[in-house]
């Protein structure tokens, strides 16, 4: 919506178990209805980079990346964008920022829930895609609401500043 001109972020190439919250909250309180207390890894058991998290989201708001460059100097650039957003092709739209580089970064997080499948029947239902879809209309709601409050002539709380 052209509140932001890019999007900073550190180490694309970390892959982590993307899960929402909703189903973890269903297997804590799976946990609680146990006699006997125990330790459960609860994880999906699939992993994605944060460079396919932002592809999915951008593809979600109909924009897809093209990614530039390797290491401190990648680049996501619009590949193509419906005709109403306010990107255009070749705007660069995601840039490294060393600030966002984890000093201790472990490159790879993936959890093994089989012993909540197991013991408690426990499944992850929300798949990344959704996850992604959800997170993304979630955002693109506040910055509609950010819009119409700056179009009314109101200041607005920026998140990104």
């Amino acid at each position: 919506m052209g509140q932001l001109d890019r999007m900073y972020l550190g180490n694309l190439d970390a892959r982590r178990d993307w899960g929402h919250a909703r189903d973890f909250v269903e297997a804590q309180w799976l946990m609680l209805q146990q006699d006997e207390p125990e330790d459960y890894v609860i994880a999906t058991g699939v992993q994605h980079s944060v460079r396919d998290f932002v592809s999915c989201a951008a593809n979600e708001i109909g924009i897809s990346v093209d990614w530039v460059g390797s290491g401190a100097e990648e680049h996501g650039v619009v590949a193509a964008a419906p005709a109403e957003s306010a990107v255009r092709p070749g705007q660069r739209i995601v840039s490294i920022d060393s600030r966002y580089l984890r000093p201790a970064e472990v490159e790879t997080l993936l959890g093994d829930s089989s012993k909540a499948h197991r013991k408690l029947g426990w499944f992850p239902r929300t798949e990344f895609d959704a996850l992604v879809r959800e997170m993304m209309q979630a955002d693109l709601n506040i910055a509609q609401r950010n819009e119409l409050v700056s179009n009314a002539g109101f200041r607005s709380l920026n998140r990104n500043e």
